[in-house]
C-alpha cells in the first residue's frame, strides 16, 4: 500500500479520534486535526508538531492540502459533516455508523457516486486478520454449510447517553455477520431494557433470520461484569470460535459436529486447531486501506453500500426494540 502521502485531516479528537489522529501521523498521512475543544486541539499542537490544529472545519475543507476527511465525531453529526465533507470536493473516512436514517445513508451513497468521492465506513473487525482469515474459511466450504452465528459484545461501560447500546456496540457484530454469510436478513427481532437511564437500552438482545435456515444471534451489553467480544460460527463440517479478548490465538476451528448413525445422534470430536497472527493494529488496516483508495481511487472494502447495509439493519433492530421485540422485515 506504499505510495506519496495523502493529506488527511481528522474531524474529532476525542476518545477514538486519537486513536486515528495518531495512527495517520505515524503513517505520513496526516495534515490537520478539527476539533471545538480547546483542550483537545493544544494536546495536539504539544503532541504533533506542525500538525494544524483548528476548531475550524470549513478552513480545513477549503485546504488545498486535505484530500481527505477523517470523521470521529458523534454519531449524530456524521451525516451533515460527510455530506459537507464530499461537496467541498473531499474523501470521507466515517466512523460507525454512516448515519442514524437510511435515507441519509442512502443520500450519502448517492452523493459519493454521483461526484465521484471515496466513501468509507469504519467496520474495523473487517480488517482484522482472524476476521479475514474466517470469511477465507467460509468461502472455501471448510465449515459446510452455515447453520447459524452468534455473537457477544459485553463489557461494564463505556455508558453513552446520545446512544443506546445496540448502536454503539452492535454494528461491529452486524458488519461481521453481513461479511461471512455474504446475505442480507429477512427479518430482525431485538428485545432490550434500560436500567440505568431511560429509554437507552443498557442491553439487546437480537435474532437476524437469513433467507433458507440460517440464524444469527447477537447479545451486547455494557452492564456486564467482565468483558467478552466472542463470535461463534457454527457450520455442517466444523465450528469456528473468534476471540477478540484472547491475548493470542484468537481463533479456534473445531472439526467436530453431530453425525446420524443408525438413526441415533453421535458426537464427531477430532481435531482442534488455533490460528496465530502477528501483533497488528485493525485499525492501522483499516486506515491504509482507506489512504490506498483515495490515492488510486478503488471501492473501499467498507465502502457506502457496505455502511447502509448495516444501517438497515440496525435500523430495523430499533423499530424492533419498540415493538416490544416484534421481528421486523427488512
Amino acid at each position: 500500500m506504499a505510495g506519496s502521502p495523502v493529506g488527511v485531516a481528522v474531524a474529532g479528537c476525542g476518545y477514538w479520534g486519537r486513536n486515528l489522529v495518531r495512527n495517520l501521523h505515524q503513517m505520513g498521512n496526516l495534515v490537520a486535526v478539527c476539533d471545538p475543544d480547546p483542550a483537545a486541539l493544544e494536546a495536539v499542537r504539544a503532541t504533533y508538531r506542525g500538525i494544524e490544529a483548528t476548531p475550524d472545519l470549513d478552513r480545513i475543507l477549503d485546504d488545498q492540502k486535505v484530500q481527505a476527511v477523517a470523521l470521529a465525531v458523534p454519531a449524530e453529526q456524521h451525516y451533515a459533516l460527510a455530506k459537507k465533507a464530499m461537496l467541498a470536493g473531499k474523501d470521507a473516512f466515517v466512523e460507525k455508523p454512516l448515519a442514524l436514517e437510511v435515507p441519509q445513508a442512502q443520500e450519502l451513497v448517492d452523493l459519493a457516486a454521483r461526484e465521484k468521492r471515496v466513501l468509507m465506513v469504519g467496520h474495523i473487525l473487517e480488517y482484522h486478520p482472524a476476521v479475514r482469515k474466517l470469511k477465507e474459511f467460509v468461502d472455501a466450504g471448510e465449515l459446510g454449510e452455515l447453520h447459524y452465528v452468534y455473537s457477544t459484545r459485553l463489557n461494564l461501560g463505556k455508558v453513552r447517553k446520545e446512544e443506546n447500546i445496540l448502536w454503539s456496540f452492535a454494528p461491529h457484530d452486524i458488519s461481521v455477520i453481513l461479511l461471512l454469510t455474504g446475505a442480507m436478513p429477512e427479518w430482525a427481532s431485538t428485545s432490550g431494557q434500560s436500567y440505568l437511564q431511560h429509554d437507552i437500552a443498557d442491553v439487546t438482545m437480537t435474532c437476524l433470520a437469513f433467507p433458507g435456515r440460517l440464524r444469527a444471534h447477537i447479545f451486547v451489553s455494557w452492564l456486564h461484569p467482565y468483558k467478552e467480544q466472542k463470535l461463534v460460527v457454527i457450520g455442517s463440517r466444523k465450528m469456528a470460535v473468534f476471540d477478540d479478548v484472547a491475548k493470542e490465538g484468537k481463533l479456534k476451528i473445531f472439526d467436530k459436529g453431530i453425525e446420524w448413525r443408525d438413526g441415533e445422534p453421535v458426537i464427531r470430536q477430532t481435531a482442534e486447531s488455533t490460528l496465530f497472527f502477528p501483533e497488528m493494529e485493525p485499525l492501522r488496516e483499516e486506515l491504509a486501506h482507506f489512504v490506498d483508495c483515495v490515492r488510486t481511487r478503488r471501492t473501499p472494502r467498507t465502502d457506502g453500500v457496505n455502511g447502509l447495509k448495516v444501517l438497515r439493519v440496525l435500523d430495523a433492530c430499533q423499530r424492533s426494540i419498540r415493538e416490544g421485540g416484534a421481528p421486523v422485515r427488512l
